[in-house]
């Protein structure tokens, strides 16, 4: 692969203690455990879940049995990307989920989804991220409402266009209010990169970028906090 680009975008968030977790998931501590003073360097203990922050879901997560993040083929964690911009829909429906017609639509402007792309949804939802009542917007029945991906939507991108996965700026590819994780399961049955919780998709094109996606190796893991970058042309 031959990649050329003009600038990196971080699209991972920063990790602090009070960022947007899903509801009981644990919160990320930081705790020193050494001190310059005393032991000649800093050092902090992070406690974290696999699912916290921009992170990577991996199979095993929703099929018992099925491949741990560790599984991941370096090869696999640089691929193409193209941004499907969905913020006006998301604006006016905050339980909006992304449908094969904005597939449709991004192809009649830029042509047939090229195989091996990972599709990232840009809902505008990143610019929620400092407030984490509105990011999870929970309603007066805990029910989240967050737009997301449709399961149809899931089914082309896997069936008819060889997608290498997807990734999001909310905390779920499926949308706040589907508690089965339909779409995750329809993308993780084999090693695709599904993204959730991405910052910074304002600052990429539609088509030309490529994702470098770091992850940390978590034997048996179900998935990882990721560093994401951007290589933009």
């Amino acid at each position: 692969m031959h990649i050329t680009y003009t600038k990196v975008v971080h699209l991972s968030h920063v990790v602090a203690a009070d960022i947007p977790r899903w509801p009981d998931d644990p919160a990320p501590r930081f705790e020193i455990v050494a001190e310059r003073a005393t032991h000649g360097y800093f050092l902090r203990r992070l406690t974290i879940g696999e699912h916290s922050a921009t992170h990577v879901n991996a199979p095993l997560s929703f099929r018992s049995g099925a491949a741990a993040i560790d599984a991941y083929a370096a090869q696999s964690l640089v691929a193409p990307a193209v941004l499907l911009d969905v913020r006006a829909a998301a604006a006016r429906d905050a339980d909006y989920l992304a449908s094969p017609a904005d597939l449709a639509a991004w192809e009649a402007v830029h042509g047939r989804l090229p195989a091996g792309s990972v599709v990232l949804l840009h809902t505008g939802w990143a610019s929620r991220w400092n407030d984490p009542a509105a990011f999870l917007n929970a309603g007066s029945d805990g029910r989240m409402h967050f737009p997301g991906i449709s399961p149809a939507l899931a089914d082309a991108l896997v069936a008819e266009r060889a997608a290498a996965g997807v990734g999001i700026d909310t905390h779920g590819v499926d949308g706040g209010l589907d508690g089965r994780f339909r779409v995750n399961a329809r993308l993780l049955d084999s090693t695709r990169l599904v993204l959730e919780n991405l910052a910074n998709l304002d600052q990429l094109p539609p088509t030309g970028s490529t994702l470098v996606v770091g992850v940390l190796r978590l034997q048996g893991g179900s998935g990882s906090p990721a560093a994401v970058l951007a290589l933009v042309p």
